[in-house]
């Protein structure tokens, strides 16, 4: 806990980065985790790794061995046959209880408008799993905006804008929520005074905290008391809004 609110972090990252050369275990995550306060985080892959079965197995793990403080997210190259992209989803919740699923459009670069990019929404709901939605860097398939379309699409999914659409595009994001109820903003990586623009259009029950990175973790969930919110909306995005779309 921090400042007596149970905390939610609702975006981290555990492997090995191909693209960044970065290596993070969960023993690593879940020592940040005691030091910081956080209570419960959900993992996910990096974008880009050698083995994404082995990335989720890796992760797998760490859930069976710790369910009460981490939850999994399943995160895959779209670009695949779609039964082996379907099969690999089905796994991962069938063995390892997974909660959510990654898009990474900024290195996997699907068009979240094309009706091409329809498995990918379909997949989820099957699994009755939320998605995340990387929105900022990778632009355009990472503008906040296109996500309104596969928002209004599947009204039964909820997607998470990961980022806000980042200090550049944290205005699309705001727009895409009011536009679709089943939208959720994580405020990881804006400015406090960016964090407070969204708050003064969208909800605390549609908002949540998240680090991305270790770096950040503590500025990131502790960034949340800097904002003008009631008791009740500090507890909504440090962990009420998570609990309901990940699960506690």
């Amino acid at each position: 806990m921090i400042r007596g609110f149970c905390v939610f972090d609702t975006h981290t990252h555990v492997g090995r980065a191909k693209h960044s050369g970065r290596e993070y275990s969960a023993d690593q995550l879940l020592a940040d985790m005691d030091r910081v306060g956080v209570d419960r985080s959900l993992v996910i892959p990096f974008p880009l790794v050698e083995d994404e079965r082995a990335a989720h197995d890796e992760i797998g793990r760490a859930v069976l061995a710790h369910p009460d403080r981490l939850a999994g997210a399943v995160c895959l190259n779209p670009f695949q046959p779609l039964e082996a992209f379907r099969g690999e989803v089905r796994r991962c919740v069938e063995t390892y209880g997974f909660r959510a699923m990654k898009l990474q459009p900024q290195f996997q670069p699907l068009n979240p408008i094309s009706p091409r990019s329809d498995f990918f929404f379909e997949t989820a709901l099957e699994h009755g799993l939320p998605i995340v939605c990387h929105t900022g860097a990778g632009a355009p398939y990472a503008l906040p905006s296109l996500f309104i379309v596969p928002a209004q699409k599947f009204p039964d999914l909820t997607m998470v804008l990961g980022h806000a659409g980042g200090s550049v595009y944290y205005l699309e994001a705001i727009t895409a929520a009011l536009a679709c109820p089943n939208l959720v903003i994580d405020l990881s990586s804006l400015m406090p005074h960016h964090a407070a623009e969204v708050l003064a259009y969208v909800p605390p029950s549609r908002l949540m905290a998240g680090s991305d990175l270790p770096e950040s973790q503590e500025t990131e969930m502790t960034k949340i008391f800097s904002l003008d919110l009631s008791e009740e909306g500090k507890a909504d995005i440090l962990w009420n809004t998570a609990s309901r779309v990940f699960g506690a």
